[in-house]
């Protein structure tokens, strides 16, 4: 994929959009049968949403391209920790604030956060040098 056919933000669009429509598809299929409540079933959404903010900015990003050079294993273990705890950051987010009678649209933002923060914080964690050249820009 050239990625200078399309800005950064239009590469986002289409990973973010493509993974919205996975996260649906799975809730329609199998977590409805499942009698997943309607609140939590935008936990499965942030968490497929979840590697496309943090992976558009690795891949397109010139000077974070040694990030690729690690194991497949690696990677994939990454994408388990980014995806496991944007799950439990958002549920746990959802958790504390349902019931206070918040808009749903209100509450599905303030789980994205927590999900998105929970998630970016562990990738840190595990790969602090894609970071460390930051903080003198």
């Amino acid at each position: 994929m050239d990625k200078e056919r399309i800005p950064r933000w239009g590469w986002l669009m289409a990973g973010l959009f493509v993974a919205t429509l996975a996260a649906n598809l799975l809730n329609v299929l199998v977590l409805v049968p499942a009698v997943f409540p309607e609140t939590y079933r935008s936990i499965t959404i942030i968490s497929a949403m979840s590697p496309v903010v943090i992976y558009v900015g690795v891949w397109f990003d010139e000077h974070r391209q040694h990030y690729w050079a690690h194991s497949r294993v690696r990677i994939a273990g990454d994408v388990l920790f980014i995806v496991t705890g944007a799950a439990l950051g958002a549920a746990i987010t959802l958790v504390a604030i349902s019931g206070r009678g918040l808009p749903s649209f209100l509450l599905d933002i303030i789980a994205m956060a927590g999900g998105f923060l929970l998630s970016w914080g562990l990738f840190w964690w595990r790969n602090p040098e894609l970071y460390a050249d930051d903080s003198g820009r």
